[in-house]
């Protein structure tokens, strides 16, 4: 006797799954797993081991299933076959099962009956975990069923994917080198933040309009702004597919368009975010209410969480910690606030330098340390917040935890176009070579801020370094050169440690100390009044009028040994 295969639930959503073939055998497994459905999407008489739909539909009926044929031709799936296949979904029970020879087409139907509800990038996300590669069928959605990439509707020598901090400084950096240079910036933005800002509005110091400029003022002259997000990446044609079903072409591609938030990784987050306590100064609208919450609270427990690694600025969890802790010391209430610092990891801070400085201000503001702590869900309303723990060597546990006002750190993932393109890396990020910044399998390809995946602090700081790097070594290519400019894994965190001193923490790769200035202007394992200076006062206009023009100050990349 045949052994049976065993089945695979390729779960898509939570309304529909997909599977190669099945027999009839599996059609008790199916129902006892609560599906309520079965499309089939492969028509009889394909293969002489396939047994005929009728006999499935037999099966099917018997366990109490509902069950549809619905037969495409291996690679001829139609836009009508889709509209089918959705309609099917919206009439039958679910969840649906669909199965064909090997489950593409099921999942190739439900990507294109997709096409008007759903972002390109989230049908990519989708199929590909349950295992699906629909990068094809997305370029069909997103170029409206029409010709792929081989002809864009413009062409550039330089494109960059973003229009943040590294993405301007890139193309100002550009600009400065080889002026003739036809760049394009394609974000769809309207506004660009200074986002080290927000933790000075978060403790009172700065104004969050201060932290805003328009995306038009700042693109450099000569550069041209494509406002739109983009859908996908085919690097083998050098083109860009935007939203909208245009495509963009490039001799050149610069890839920088920061990370994603996910405000939904956290259950009730984004219900009680603004309200109920719970704040954070990772998103503008919110550091005032940081301020309003911290400025007016006399006692109660606070809590303060950073999520695991990686994050952009790895110590702002904790400087809002600090300048929270300041706050109340100085108005005589700390001693009726209790601070809990909840951080998914096991280290106060990465550089172990900069740690003993720190520590001196968890004493002096009490606050207690929670390693192995990451946050999982939030009550507002309830006024608790529930952790995974997870120690070495121990059994995960979760605890719950009462505040009265809470600053959350959000997980944070590369974004999903990124995620889901041939650019990432199986974590997702964008893979680099970590010195020149070169992606390792497109040569015509760079990257450079909090979306690639060197082992470096993403922060301001570090993109201002990789800007000039990035920018010596496309030039240099379009010589015909290699790439010689080296970055270092350089990265700045001024830790805001009281109002009026920072430990500014300053390392590359490795954790090795990289220090801008010598130990007697700024010592920064050492809280200092000149750094907060600097954060305060010379770091906004370095940014504005420095960085984002293409001026190098005090980074100029380093290059690799001729010898």
């Amino acid at each position: 006797m045949q052994e049976v295969q065993a089945l695979e639930f390729r779960k898509i959503t939570d309304d529909i799954t997909v599977s190669p073939q099945i027999t009839a055998d599996h059609l008790q497994e199916i129902a006892d797993a609560g599906y309520r459905a079965v499309i089939c999407n492969r028509p009889d008489g394909e293969g002489a081991d396939q047994p005929t739909f009728d006999e499935i539909a037999a099966a099917a009926k018997a366990k109490g299933l509902e069950v549809r044929y619905q037969p495409v031709t291996s690679g001829k799936v139609r836009d009508e076959d889709a509209e089918a296949f959705g309609k099917l979904l919206r009439e039958l029970p679910g969840p649906v099962f669909a199965y064909c020879r090997t489950g593409t087409r099921s999942a190739t139907l439900w990507s294109l009956s997709q096409a008007n509800a759903l972002a390109p990038a989230t049908i990519l996300a989708a199929t590909k975990g349950a295992g699906y590669d629909m990068a094809g069928v997305v370029r069909r959605i997103v170029n409206g069923g029409k010709t792929p990439t081989d002809e864009g509707d413009a062409k550039f020598d330089v494109v960059i994917v973003g229009g943040g901090a590294a993405g301007i400084a890139v193309a100002s950096s550009l600009k400065a080198r080889k002026p003739g240079l036809g760049i394009a910036i394609l974000d769809p933005a309207d506004v660009h933040y200074y986002q080290p800002g927000w933790t000075m509005v978060g403790g009172g110091v700065f104004e969050a309009a201060t932290t805003a400029r328009t995306m038009g003022s700042l693109i450099p002259q000569g550069v041209h702004w494509i406002k739109s997000a983009v859908a996908a990446f085919e690097p083998q044609n050098n083109a860009v597919v935007l939203d909208g079903c245009r495509v963009v072409k490039y001799d050149r591609l610069i890839v920088c368009p920061g990370l994603k938030l996910d405000w939904h990784g956290v259950e009730g987050l984004v219900d009680t975010l603004g309200k109920n306590g719970v704040t954070s100064n990772y998103r503008y609208d919110l550091a005032p209410y940081t301020w309003e919450l911290v400025s007016k609270m006399r006692e109660g427990r606070a809590l303060f969480t950073q999520p695991p690694m990686p994050i952009k600025c790895a110590g702002a969890p904790q400087k809002a910690m600090y300048l929270s802790g300041d706050h109340w010391f100085r108005t005589g209430r700390l001693k009726d606030i209790d601070i809990q610092f909840m951080n998914a990891g096991g280290l106060l801070f990465g550089v172990k330098d900069y740690v003993p400085a720190l520590m001196d201000y968890v004493r002096k503001y009490d606050a207690s340390l929670n390693f192995f702590h990451n946050l999982i869900a939030v009550d507002g309303p309830g006024k608790t917040a529930t952790f995974k723990v997870s120690k070495p060597d121990e059994e995960p546990t979760e605890v719950t935890v009462d505040f009265d006002m809470m600053h959350v750190c959000p997980p944070q993932v590369a974004p999903d176009f990124i995620r889901v393109s041939p650019l990432a890396d199986a974590a997702g990020w964008v893979d680099v070579d970590q010195a020149t910044l070169r992606h390792k399998t497109y040569d015509n390809i760079w990257s450079l801020g909090d979306v690639m995946n060197a082992p470096n602090a993403k922060t301001a700081a570090a993109a201002r370094m990789q800007a000039p790097v990035v920018a010596e070594n496309v030039v240099a290519d379009t010589r015909g050169l290699s790439p010689h400019a080296v970055y270092n894994g350089y990265g700045s965190c001024p830790l805001t440690v009281e109002k009026g001193k920072i430990v500014l923490a300053e390392f590359g790769y490795g954790g090795a100390l990289l220090p801008s200035f010598p130990k007697w202007v700024i010592d920064g394992t050492k809280p200092t009044r000149a750094a907060w200076l600097l954060k305060e006062q010379i770091l906004p206009p370095v940014y504005w009028k420095a960085m984002l023009r293409g001026k190098e100050w005090m980074a100029k990349p380093e290059s690799v040994s001729a010898g």
